[in-house]
Parts: C-alpha cells; sequence; structure tokens
C-alpha cells in the first residue's frame, strides 16, 4: 500500500520515468491523476468496516413479507365421508405437486404397520416430502400416567417405523403440543430427546382444522358430498386458517422484528385433501410467500428454546409468554374446539 501511494505521488508531482529518463507530463495529464488520486485516498477513507459473512447472510435472508409454509400431523388411513383414503390422500399430494411445495409429515405409528399404512407412508415418501415423528400412539403428555419412560417407547417405536424410508428426518412433534404438566417433567422429555439427536419440530401457526374437519365429516354423512355445504365450510376453513395465520405472524413480528419461515400445523385429514390448494392460493393472494417446510426449520428462530415453565402451544405463544409482555392477551389452551363452536354453531355448519 506504501509503495502504491509513492508511485501516485510522483505521478502527481508532474513526471514518470520510462526506464532511466524522467519525462514531464503535460499539465492536462498531471491534474486529471492528481483527481484520481485524491478519489482513490477519499474512497478508501470513506469504506466501512468489512460486513462479517455471518452479517452477511443474516441480510440476505431477511424476509420482506410474511412466509408460510406447511406440515401435516397423523396420518389417517381410513376411508371419509364417501371418500376413499387412497383417493382423499393422492388429493393432498396433488396438491402440494401442482404448487411445487415439500410439506414435512409427523407421523403417528400405530396404524402404519399394515399394508394401508405403508401404502401412505410410501406415497409421501415418493413424492419428496419428509416423514418425522408424532409418536406411536399420540398419549397427552401433560399427563402424570405419560411418562418419560413412556415417551421413550413412543418415540423409538415410530422411529423403528419411519427410518426404512429415504426422506425420514429426525424432527419430533409432540401431541397436543403439550411438552409435559411440569418444568421437570419437560426438561427429562428434552433430554430423551437430544439423547436419540431428534429436534423438537416446532408449529409456528396453530389452528383447529382437526375441528372444522369433524364437522364436515359429521354433516357430510348426513347429506352426502353436497358441493353447496362442502363451499360453506370451504369458506370457514380459510378464513379461520387465516386469521390465525395473521395472528400468529403479527405477534412475531412483534417478538423477533422481522418475518420468520412459518411452519403452519395442519392434519393429514378430509379438509386437506379438499381445500389445501385453495389454502394455498389464498396465502399467496394475501401477500405470502409459499416454501418447503425443511427450507423454513432453517430459520434461527426455530434455535429458540423456551424455559421449561413455557413450553408448550406453539413455538410464538411460547415465546410470547416468556417475553412476559402479552399476560392479558395470550389464552390458553391457545387452539381449541371451544373458541371455534360458537361460530360455527351461528353458521349452521
Amino acid at each position: 500500500m506504501a509503495n502504491a501511494f509513492i508511485r501516485l505521488n510522483k505521478m502527481v508531482l508532474g513526471s514518470v520515468r520510462i526506464g532511466k529518463t524522467k519525462h514531464p507530463l503535460p499539465n492536462n495529464m498531471t491534474f486529471k491523476l492528481s483527481l484520481l488520486f485524491l478519489l482513490a485516498v477519499l474512497s478508501s477513507a470513506c469504506q466501512s468496516p468489512k460486513s462479517s459473512d455471518s452479517e452477511v447472510i443474516e441480510k440476505s435472508i431477511t424476509q420482506e413479507k410474511p412466509v408460510m409454509s406447511f406440515t401435516f400431523d397423523d396420518g389417517i388411513t381410513a376411508d371419509l365421508a364417501g371418500y376413499q383414503f387412497e383417493d382423499w390422500n393422492e388429493m393432498i399430494l396433488s396438491q402440494l405437486d401442482s404448487n411445487q411445495l415439500k410439506a414435512t409429515f409427523f407421523i403417528r405409528g400405530d396404524n402404519k404397520l399394515n399394508k394401508k399404512g405403508q401404502f401412505l407412508l410410501q406415497s409421501w415418501n415418493d413424492r419428496g416430502h419428509k416423514l418425522a415423528n408424532h409418536t406411536f400412539t399420540h398419549p397427552y403428555y401433560n399427563s402424570d400416567k405419560n411418562t418419560a419412560k413412556v415417551f421413550a417407547e413412543e418415540l423409538s417405536k415410530t422411529d423403528t417405523i419411519i427410518s426404512k424410508f429415504d426422506n425420514k428426518i429426525n424432527l419430533f412433534r409432540f401431541p397436543y403440543l403439550k411438552e409435559g404438566q411440569n418444568e421437570a417433567k419437560v426438561d427429562s422429555l428434552r433430554q430423551i430427546l437430544s439423547e436419540n439427536n431428534y429436534a423438537n419440530g416446532y408449529v409456528t401457526i396453530d389452528a383447529s382444522d382437526w375441528y372444522i374437519n369433524q364437522r364436515l365429516i359429521a354433516r357430510l354423512k348426513e347429506v352426502g358430498q353436497n358441493q353447496e355445504e362442502i363451499q360453506k365450510f370451504r369458506d370457514y376453513y380459510l378464513d379461520h386458517i387465516l386469521d390465525r395465520a395473521k395472528y400468529y405472524e403479527k405477534l412475531s413480528y412483534e417478538i423477533n422484528g422481522r418475518h420468520i419461515n412459518h411452519t403452519l400445523l395442519l392434519h393429514h385429514n378430509l379438509t386437506s385433501a379438499l381445500f389445501l390448494g385453495d389454502l394455498i392460493q389464498r396465502f399467496k393472494t394475501e401477500g405470502w410467500d409459499i416454501i418447503d417446510a425443511e427450507k423454513a426449520y432453517q430459520d434461527k428462530v426455530f434455535k429458540q428454546i423456551p424455559e421449561p415453565k413455557y413450553a408448550g402451544e406453539s413455538l410464538i405463544w411460547s415465546l410470547a409468554k416468556e417475553s412476559g409482555n402479552y399476560k392479558d392477551s395470550l389464552r390458553y389452551p391457545a387452539e381449541d374446539s371451544r373458541y371455534e363452536k360458537p361460530a360455527m354453531d351461528k353458521l349452521g355448519l
């Protein structure tokens, strides 16, 4: 750097050496070189310190719009309200295919050992979706009877089932999003996950699609596959999911100061089969970016582990609870049929 400065300085003084002979420079050239030299010095002086690689990466992944991904729980293998299992399962997969999206499927294991169960796992695996763990029998871990020993057994059983597939991933989702009724229980279950190289497959946006599905099936059993009735349920379903998405996105933005990559909890059921394509389009229309669930889980928000006393519900709910800033506005449970029943009753759904 010093040598370069000396060479430039000599040129600015009005001459340049070629071989052993010193030649004067024309006045206009001297001026131009002086100007260039001054600009170079000023530019160097004004440069800000170089950002670290992590800062550059952080800036590059900052989202300008809310971001959604899709995750599914359970894995039903029954016919539903006149729709054959293989058909309605294919309806979900086709809607994901047509939107070029990959989901993460959290598998309940107890009905996956027979022919239909294996067909279900193979169909999702072959379409490129990730298979994750959702226990074997879907226990409620806020109950005293479902101990850490039960948890370890449930985790292991379903791990054995899904490990046979190429797209198995070491994510675990708690049934009912309940992680234990006290801090000691939460700690013990987290320790078991860690020992088995599992991470929590957190939900950031929770909803009650399961309850809408329950009422839809009951209605279709009464009236058959009536398209007018299905349309009514569709409209309520879309409004409900978008309402909960906007709520958790607003809460998340207040906590994190940015748009995170969200993971929406849906279920492998008839509402997903009938309405998923419309739901994806609705999100796009309302300005959301849609990405694969595997990519969503790379967001640093999923490295935030709430203290045990705040564990459970969606990750965003837990972080909001932990912050202490939402004591009067966070309902418990975060999502439940009790919140949707009055509105659905009023609409005759």
